[in-house]
C-alpha cells in the first residue's frame, strides 16, 4: 500500500514522505480499515512538528480522522490508532471507537463529522450549556473547528457572530449562516462585538485560537457568560486573569474532547447519534472546501498548518472519489 511517513519532526511539507509500505497489522481489540477519505486537521500539523500532546514513535503516519471500510464491509468513521494514521490506503483503529458513517453524507463529509463536530457539540452543549436565544461568538469561524461550531450554534437556536481573518473567509462565514461576521484584519473585534450585542457581549465564546483571540474574548463576554477554550491555533497559550473572571462573573471552560473516549465513551456515542440526526435533517453539513488525492496530502497539511484553508480539506482515495 501507499502511506505517508514522518521520519523526523518539522514542517509537514518538508518531513512527510510518500512511500510503499506493508499493510499494518491490528493489535488486540483493533481492526484494519481501508481508508476511503481522511480529513486534514490542525493536530496533523502539530504531530509533524512534534508539538501535539500525543507523540507517536517515529516513523509514523499522520491523519487523525477518517471514513473507511472494515473487512466485514461496514462503512465507519473514527480516529485511527497512531502510528498507523489515515494518510494511507489502510489504517488501524480501535474497534470500540469506530462509529457508523452517516448515510446522508459522502465519505469526505462523514469523516469531517467526527473531531470538529464532536468537539463543537461537547463544547457548546456539555460544557457551556448553550441555550436557544443566546449569542454565540466563534473565533476562526471559517475554519474546520469553527465552521462546525457555527452550524451547531445555529441548529441550537443561537445568534452566531463569527470572527475571521480576511474577506474570503468572511464570505465563507456568511454562507455558513453567521448572523454577523467580523474581519479581525480590518475591524476592531471588541468594538464590533459590543456593537452587535448592544453592549452586552456574547453569552458563549468558542475559542480554538488562543492568544489575542482569548484577550478579545475576556473583553466581550457577557455577564454570566462562558468562554470555551478549545485550542491554541495561534501558537500562544494565554494566561487568564482570574481576578477579571471574578469581577466580571464569567466562566472559563476547558475542553479536551479526546478524554471522553476513555472517561465516558457512552457520551461520544450519544453525541454521534445527535450529530447523525442533525445531518439527516440537513441542519448541519461539514464544509469540505477541497478534495485532494493521497499524493497531495503533505501539501494539504501544510496549507492547514499555515492557516490558509477554510472548512476541511479531505484526502480522498482513488477508489472512493
Amino acid at each position: 500500500m501507499q502511506a505517508w511517513h514522518v521520519h523526523e519532526n518539522g514542517e509537514p511539507g518538508e518531513v512527510m514522505r510518500l512511500a510503499e509500505a506493508e499493510r499494518p497489522t491490528p493489535g488486540d481489540g483493533q481492526v484494519l480499515v481501508r481508508v476511503r477519505a481522511a480529513n486534514v486537521n490542525f493536530p496533523d500539523a502539530l504531530l509533524c512538528r512534534g508539538q501535539y500532546q500525543i507523540r507517536p514513535p517515529l516513523p509514523f503516519t499522520p491523519g487523525v480522522e477518517i471514513c473507511g471500510e472494515t473487512e466485514d464491509g461496514r462503512r465507519v468513521i473514527g480516529n485511527p490508532a497512531l502510528p498507523y494514521g489515515g494518510f494511507a490506503e489502510y489504517a488501524v483503529a480501535d474497534a470500540a471507537a469506530l462509529l457508523p458513517a452517516p448515510e446522508s453524507l459522502d465519505d469526505a463529509e462523514a469523516a469531517a463529522l467526527h473531531i470538529g463536530y464532536q468537539t463543537g457539540w461537547f463544547g457548546l452543549h456539555r460544557r457551556a450549556d448553550l441555550q436557544a436565544g443566546e449569542t454565540l461568538l466563534v473565533h476562526a469561524a471559517a475554519g474546520g473547528v469553527g465552521s462546525a461550531a457555527v452550524q451547531l450554534g445555529k441548529a441550537a437556536g443561537a445568534t452566531v457572530i463569527g470572527v475571521v481573518g480576511g474577506a474570503d473567509k468572511a464570505a465563507v462565514a456568511r454562507e455558513l449562516g453567521c448572523d454577523a461576521v467580523i474581519d479581525r484584519r480590518t475591524e476592531d473585534v471588541v468594538a464590533a462585538v459590543k456593537e452587535a450585542t448592544g453592549g452586552r457581549g456574547a453569552d458563549v465564546i468558542y475559542d480554538p485560537v488562543g492568544g489575542e483571540a482569548y484577550t478579545q474574548s475576556a473583553k466581550t463576554v457577557a455577564f454570566e457568560g462562558r468562554i470555551v477554550v478549545v485550542g491554541f491555533a495561534s501558537g500562544t497559550i494565554p494566561s487568564p486573569a482570574l481576578n477579571h473572571a471574578l469581577v466580571k462573573n464569567y466562566s472559563i471552560l476547558g475542553l479536551h474532547w479526546g478524554l471522553y473516549n476513555t472517561k465516558n465513551p457512552k457520551l461520544v456515542q450519544h453525541c454521534h447519534d445527535q450529530l447523525t440526526g442533525l445531518a439527516a435533517r440537513g441542519a448541519i453539513k461539514p464544509l469540505v472546501s477541497e478534495r485532494v488525492p493521497l499524493a497531495e496530502a503533505a501539501t494539504a497539511v501544510q496549507k492547514v498548518a499555515d492557516g490558509r484553508s477554510t472548512g476541511r480539506i479531505a484526502v480522498v482515495m482513488e477508489e472512493a472519489r
